[in-house]
C-alpha cells in the first residue's frame, strides 16, 4: 500500500490524516472486503493470529477465536451503506489480553486487536467510577461548573496527569476553561490556542470520531500491507489509526508522552474538547475510553440544555421588547423618540451599550455624543435590506476610525430605507489580555529536518488585543432580524397611514377652501351691487383675509409635497437684516390684529445669509402659533440678539408647558394634536415641520423651551460674514 507523504506546516492542512497507511504499534489490524475476504493487514498481525494472512482469504480461515468471528459476521449482517457501528469483545492470545473492536466503514470491515495491560476486573471498576461521574455531570446547571466537574471526574477514572476542557470560539481558537492536573505541572488554565493548532481535516475527524487515543507519543508506526494497487484504507473510525507526524511533534514539544481527546459536539459542530495528557506512555482500555465518550455526550447534551435555556430567556425578553416597541411605534407620532424611550430594552436584549437612531436626516443619540452619532450615521451604507454588522474598528471606514474612541462593534437595522431610518446599536471595545499557549508562530528548526514545525514553547505568551468588540452572538442576530422585520412592517403601516391622512387632509383642504371662496364671491357680488356703499373697507378686509388663508393652505401643501419627494424647498441666499424683517412682519401683525400686544426688542441690525421670503414664512408661522395658542390678553414677546456668531430670534407667549407626549412630535407633519384644534381649526400640523426644514436649509436650528411661564420658540442662524 502507498507510503504516507512527508508533511510539514506548509501542507499539513492538506494531509490525508484519515488514510495514514500506518497504525500505532500497541495493536494489530486486519481489514476485509464486503464479501468477507482479506484485503490487507498490519505488518505485526502475526503477533495476534500466529501467521500472516493471504490476500483474498475468507475471514473464517484466519483461525480467529469464535467471539471474534461472531462479531465479524454480525458486522457483515448489519452493514448498511457500507457502514456498521463498532462492537467489542475481550480475548486472550498467548496469555496477553486484547480488546477486539470490529466495525465497517467505506464498505470494508476493520478488525482491530488492541493490547490491554489491565484485567477486566479493573476495567469494571473504571466503569463504575465513570457511571458515578455521569450522574454528577447531569446535576450541573452552569457550563463552567459542568466543565470543572468533567475534568476532575475524567482524571479520576482514567488517571491522566493532566485533563483540560477546551471551549472553541467562533474563529475556531480554543480556550482552556477548566483543568485538573498533577501538582508539579505548569498550569494551562486560561490559555488560548490558535485555530491553526487543529487543521480543518482534523476538526472534521473530531466531529466524526469523537475519541482518539495516542498511547505512546514516541511510537514507531506499523505499516499496513496489502495489494499494491488497493485503495488506501479509510481509518476515520479506527481506534489504532496513526496520527500526523506534525501532531506528534506538537505533543513532544509540550513534553507529553500519551494523550487522549474526547470531542464535545453540540449541534453537529465541534463545541469543545476534553484533552488528556500523560507525561509518560499510557494505555486506557477501550471500555474506559467508551465511558469517557459517553461522558462527553452527556456534557454535550447538558451544554445544549443550558444554552437552550439561555436562548429561551433571551427570546422571551427580546419578544417582550419587540412587542412594547411595536405598540409604541403604532401609537406615537415620532418613531425616533419611541426607539429612544425603549432604549433600555433594546440595549439589554442585544447586550449593546449605546444607541443611535435617525430618520429624515434627524439623528438622536443615547450613550454617545452627537458628533459621533452623526459620523456613525454618515458611515452607513446607502442601501441595505438586512442588518449590517461591524465587529471591530478595522471594519469601519478609515475616516471615522479616529472618532470611535472606545466604540468598536456595530449592529445596524435599516427599518425605513425611504426615509433614511436606521436603528444602530454599538458595543464598546473589549481590551483583552490573551494568554496564548506559546507564541503562535512557526519556527524553522525541528527534529524532522529543516522545515516549518510546531512551536517549541508552550509557556504563556501574553498579547493585548485592542480595537475589537465582543462578537454579535447568533441568537442576538436572529433577534435583530426579527426586530427589523417588525420595524419595517410598522414603518410601512405608518407610511400607509400617512398617505391616508394626506388624502384626508387634501379632501379637507378642498372642503375648507369652499368657505373662503364663497366669502370672496359673495363679497365681490355685494361690492358690485353697492359700489358707493360705506362697507367697502370691511368687505375688502374680508376678501384679503380669506385670500390669505387660501394662499397659506395651498403653500403649505405644496411645500409638504416637495419635502416628501426628497426635494429641498429652494432658498436663494442674500444678505438680509433679520431685525428689519422681524420689524416689518410684527408691524403687519399689529395692523391685522390690533387687539394683541406685540412686544419687540432688538439690539440693532443682524445680517444673515437668507432667503427673505422663506425666512419671513418661518417668523409668520411662529407669530401665528403664539397668537393661536397663547393665553388671551397676554402680550407676545419677540427678542432678537446676536451672540457667538449667531443671530438668535425668540418668540414667546404666555402659556402652560407643552405636554411631553406632544413636545416629542412638535416638528412632525400631520400631528394629531394639530388636527381639528378648536383654537386653530384650519391648522394641518405642517407649519412647524416646514419651518424646521426652512431653518435647516439656512444651516440653522429651531427649538422649543418653556421658561418663566412662557412658551418660547428660538431660531438660531449664522451671521453673515463681514457684517
Amino acid at each position: 500500500m502507498a507510503a504516507p507523504q512527508r508533511v510539514d506546516l506548509h501542507n499539513c492542512a492538506d494531509e490525508p490524516i484519515h488514510i495514514p497507511g500506518t497504525i500505532q504499534p500497541h495493536g494489530a489490524l486486519v481489514f476485509l472486503s464486503s464479501a468477507g475476504l482479506v484485503e490487507g493487514w498490519s505488518a505485526n498481525i502475526a503477533t495476534v493470529v500466529g501467521s500472516e494472512p493471504a490476500l483474498g482469504q475468507p475471514f473464517g480461515a484466519l483461525g480467529l477465536p469464535q467471539p471474534v468471528t461472531a462479531l465479524i459476521q454480525e458486522c457483515h449482517d448489519t452493514m448498511a451503506d457500507g457502514t456498521a457501528p463498532a462492537t467489542m469483545t475481550a480475548l486472550d492470545v498467548g496469555g496477553r489480553e486484547y480488546d477486539c473492536v470490529v466495525h465497517a466503514h467505506g464498505g470494508r470491515v476493520l478488525v482491530e486487536f488492541e493490547a490491554r495491560d489491565v484485567g477486566m476486573g479493573e476495567v469494571a471498576q473504571f466503569a463504575i467510577k465513570a457511571h458515578s461521574s455521569i450522574d454528577r455531570l447531569r446535576r450541573q446547571r452552569t457550563i463552567d461548573g459542568l466543565l470543572e466537574t468533567a475534568v476532575r471526574q475524567v482524571r479520576d477514572f482514567t488517571g491522566f496527569d493532566r485533563v483540560m476542557a477546551y471551549r472553541f470560539r467562533a474563529d475556531d481558537s480554543g480556550d482552556v476553561v477548566a483543568e485538573a492536573r498533577r501538582d508539579d505541572l505548569v498550569p494551562y488554565l486560561g490559555q488560548r490556542y490558535p485555530a491553526g493548532d487543529i487543521p480543518p481535516q482534523a476538526r472534521r475527524l473530531y466531529v466524526l470520531n469523537t475519541l482518539r487515543m495516542i498511547a505512546d507519543v514516541g511510537y514507531t508506526p506499523v505499516p499496513l500491507l496489502g495489494a499494491p494497487d488497493a485503495a488506501p484504507l479509510d481509518m476515520s473510525f479506527a481506534a489504532l489509526r496513526s496520527v500526523s507526524p506534525v501532531h506528534v511533534e506538537y505533543l513532544q514539544n509540550m513534553g507529553v508522552g500519551a494523550s487522549m481527546s474526547v470531542s464535545i459536539v453540540v449541534g453537529c459542530r465541534l463545541w469543545g474538547l476534553i484533552a488528556c495528557h500523560h507525561m509518560a506512555p499510557k494505555r486506557v482500555p477501550y471500555s474506559v475510553r467508551m465511558a469517557a465518550d459517553v461522558l462527553a455526550q452527556v456534557i454535550a447534551s447538558t451544554v445544549q440544555g443550558i444554552e437552550a435555556r439561555a436562548d429561551a430567556e433571551l427570546v422571551e425578553h427580546a419578544a417582550n421588547v419587540r412587542t412594547g416597541l411595536v405598540e409604541a411605534l403604532l401609537l406615537e407620532d415620532d418613531p425616533l423618540d419611541a426607539l429612544v424611550r425603549h432604549g433600555d430594552g433594546l440595549l439589554e436584549s442585544t447586550h449593546a451599550q449605546a444607541l443611535v437612531v435617525c430618520q429624515y436626516g434627524r439623528v438622536v443619540c443615547r450613550g454617545v455624543d452627537q458628533a459621533l452619532g452623526d459620523a456613525v450615521v454618515a458611515s452607513l451604507p446607502a442601501e441595505a435590506s438586512d442588518v449590517v454588522t461591524r465587529a471591530g474598528v478595522q471594519d469601519w471606514p478609515d475616516a471615522i476610525q479616529p472618532l470611535l474612541g472606545k466604540w468598536a462593534g456595530m449592529l445596524a437595522l435599516p427599518f425605513d430605507p425611504p426615509s433614511g431610518g436606521w436603528c444602530v446599536l454599538l458595543r464598546t471595545e473589549q481590551v483583552e489580555e490573551v494568554a496564548w499557549g506559546g507564541k503562535p508562530d512557526k519556527s524553522r528548526a525541528g527534529p524532522l529536518g529543516e522545515r516549518l514545525t510546531p512551536r517549541g514553547s508552550f509557556d504563556a505568551w501574553i498579547e493585548t488585543v485592542r480595537g475589537r468588540a465582543h462578537p454579535w452572538e447568533d441568537g442576538i442576530l436572529t433577534h435583530a432580524r426579527m426586530m427589523l422585520g417588525e420595524l419595517v412592517r410598522v414603518s410601512n403601516a405608518r407610511r400607509a397611514q400617512t398617505e391616508a391622512t394626506r388624502a384626508q387632509l387634501l379632501a379637507m383642504l378642498g372642503h375648507d377652501l369652499r368657505d373662503p371662496l364663497n366669502s370672496i364671491n359673495m363679497a365681490g357680488m355685494v361690492l358690485e351691487r353697492t359700489e358707493g356703499g360705506s362697507n367697502k373697507g370691511t368687505l375688502g378686509k374680508r376678501i384679503q383675509s380669506s385670500s390669505n388663508r387660501m394662499q397659506r393652505m395651498i403653500g403649505q401643501v405644496l411645500d409638504m409635497s416637495r419635502i416628501d419627494r426628497g426635494l429641498v424647498l429652494g432658498v436663494e441666499l442674500h444678505p438680509v437684516d433679520l431685525a428689519a424683517l422681524a420689524c416689518d412682519l410684527v408691524e403687519e401683525a399689529r395692523l391685522a390684529y390690533p387687539t394683541i400686544v406685540y412686544d419687540l426688542h432688538t439690539t440693532g441690525p443682524a445680517f444673515v445669509l437668507a432667503d427673505a421670503g422663506r425666512l419671513g414664512q418661518v417668523i409668520s408661522n411662529l407669530l401665528s402659533n403664539a397668537r393661536h395658542h397663547g393665553e388671551p390678553n397676554q402680550p407676545i414677546t419677540i427678542r432678537l440678539a446676536t451672540q457667538d456668531g449667531l443671530a438668535i430670534l425668540e418668540i414667546a407667549n404666555a402659556g402652560d408647558p407643552i405636554p411631553a407626549e406632544t413636545e416629542s412630535t412638535l416638528f412632525n407633519p400631520f400631528k394629531r394634536s394639530s388636527l381639528n384644534n378648536p383654537r386653530n381649526r384650519t391648522g394641518m400640523g405642517l407649519g412647524l415641520y416646514i419651518a424646521q426644514q426652512i431653518v435647516r436649509e439656512h444651516e440653522g436650528e429651531i427649538a422649543y423651551r418653556h421658561e418663566d411661564g412662557k412658551v418660547v420658540f428660538a431660531v438660531q442662524l449664522p451671521l453673515a460674514p463681514n457684517r
